[in-house]
């Protein structure tokens, strides 16, 4: 798209045009990404959204190419003239309550840590987290569940237990790799980060799901026509991000929306403030929030209810079909429950996971920063302590299963700097960060 409109004199900039020309008032043609087609229409389903659903309800949407990272259409808001509903403000770049839609992140990293896996076992019971009493939105509780269910369920209890495990700490690092800037309350960061006690903007969360998309590589979205970026950073291992798009596209869809395998999540911030949809195929992401800008409640509201039948909309405006996700990356562990290594067949604490003790395993070769020829056959790695069979992964991957022998060739390992992990039978693990040449 190019245009060559006047600058918006608003102090708030209602939209990714006006942002462009606000930041270069005197330029007489702005080069976009922006498809004029697609924008056109979104703002028209933006305008019907909003029609019937009181005077204040506000809406946003981003769509992005995930693969080159390309805004293609940006709606800030709807009625732009609208003060009831502060039309004027860009809600795609306001700070609100994520809700649910960290989830995914959460798991993801889970499943980097070697934490839990698709078919572990979680508990979802009522738990203290040293004096934190998180519930489901339902006050219901399932006892134990797969994370892939638990994920698509989207409980609460599982969730916190793997931000515990995970450190939140963990969490906001992760945010920042993939570009989310955030704000939350003074202090040391706490579990209610994974259930939304943070704030983040629209745009941005479309950044991080299209980083899932892509197999667990962030890029910054751009809305300007500017060279291709280099390599991004690695969010996510690319297993991880594959079964972060399967889980997700095992959600059923909205009532009268097709049955296309749409990856996507829902949220809905405490107080029913915000209800999001974030989604992604093949080739496009698209992140819808509705609520008012001013923070007010809006009663009854649910991602699930009022953002995801959007999302579903958008997508049909986009184009007739979805992209296919790609297949299973080779190294990822398709099996049931009773096929995962032991320790991943039921969660267990981060205590209980890593806590050392004197027959704790430890990787005697080769030892952390060592820089080491790789042979013909592999590199040659060896454990001490623990309890067989050991697990062995490099980077979050697992390249060896369930083996007896204290010393293992593993094969098919690059060169380049690489984490290598080793994990017991009872849970126990042990990393070393070393440089094959």
């Amino acid at each position: 798209m190019t245009t060559s409109k006047p600058p918006a004199s608003n102090a708030i900039i209602a939209s990714a045009p006006d942002r462009v020309r606000a930041a270069d008032p005197t330029a007489q043609t702005h080069r976009l990404t922006l498809d004029r087609t697609l924008q056109s229409a979104l703002e028209t389903l933006a305008a019907e959204v909003v029609a019937d659903q009181g005077d204040r309800l506000q809406i946003a949407l981003v769509v992005a190419d995930h693969r080159s990272g390309e805004i293609l259409a940006s709606v800030g808001s709807s009625a732009f003239t609208d003060d009831a509903r502060a039309g004027f403000v860009d809600m795609t770049q306001a700070l609100r309550s994520p809700g649910s839609t960290l989830k995914p992140l959460v798991y993801g990293l889970a499943f980097d840590e070697w934490l839990a896996h698709p078919e572990t076992l979680l508990e979802d019971r009522p738990t203290d987290f040293s004096g934190y009493r998180p519930q489901n939105y339902d006050r219901q509780y399932r006892g134990t569940i797969r994370a892939r269910d638990a994920l698509q369920k989207s409980l609460n209890i599982p969730v916190v237990a793997l931000t515990e495990a995970l450190g939140p700490a963990r969490l906001l690092t992760a945010l920042d790799k993939a570009g989310v800037r955030h704000e939350m309350p003074e202090g040391e960061p706490g579990l209610a980060i994974a259930l939304g006690g943070i704030g983040v903007n629209l745009q941005d969360m479309v950044q991080l799901y299209a980083a899932i998309a892509r197999g667990g590589v962030a890029l910054p979205l751009c809305w300007r026509k500017v060279a291709p970026h280099e390599e991004g950073q690695r969010l996510l291992a690319t297993t991880s991000a594959w079964f972060l798009g399967d889980i997700l596209a095992g959600l059923a869809p909205p009532p009268g929306a097709p049955q296309n395998r749409l990856a996507y999540k829902t949220g809905t911030s405490y107080g029913h403030r915000d209800a999001w949809a974030i989604g992604y195929d093949g080739r496009h992401v698209i992140g819808v929030w509705l609520g008012r800008a001013d923070g007010t409640p809006v009663p009854g509201v649910f991602g699930a209810d009022l953002a995801a039948p959007v999302l579903f909309q958008a997508f049909s405006r986009l184009k007739p079909r979805l992209d296919p996700q790609p297949l299973a990356h080779p190294a990822t562990l398709l099996v049931a429950n009773a096929q995962l290594p032991q320790p991943l067949q039921r969660f267990r604490s981060r205590s209980a996971a890593f806590e050392a003790t004197a027959d704790a395993p430890a990787i005697a070769f080769p030892p952390d920063g060592a820089e080491v020829e790789l042979l013909p056959d592999g590199l040659l790695a060896k454990v001490q302590g623990g309890t067989a069979p050991f697990t062995w992964l490099a980077n979050g991957a697992p390249v060896a299963l369930s083996l007896r022998d204290r010393a293992v060739m593993l094969p098919g390992l690059g060169t380049g700097f690489i984490t290598l992990s080793v994990i017991d039978a009872t849970g126990r693990s042990a990393r070393a960060t070393v440089r094959l040449r």
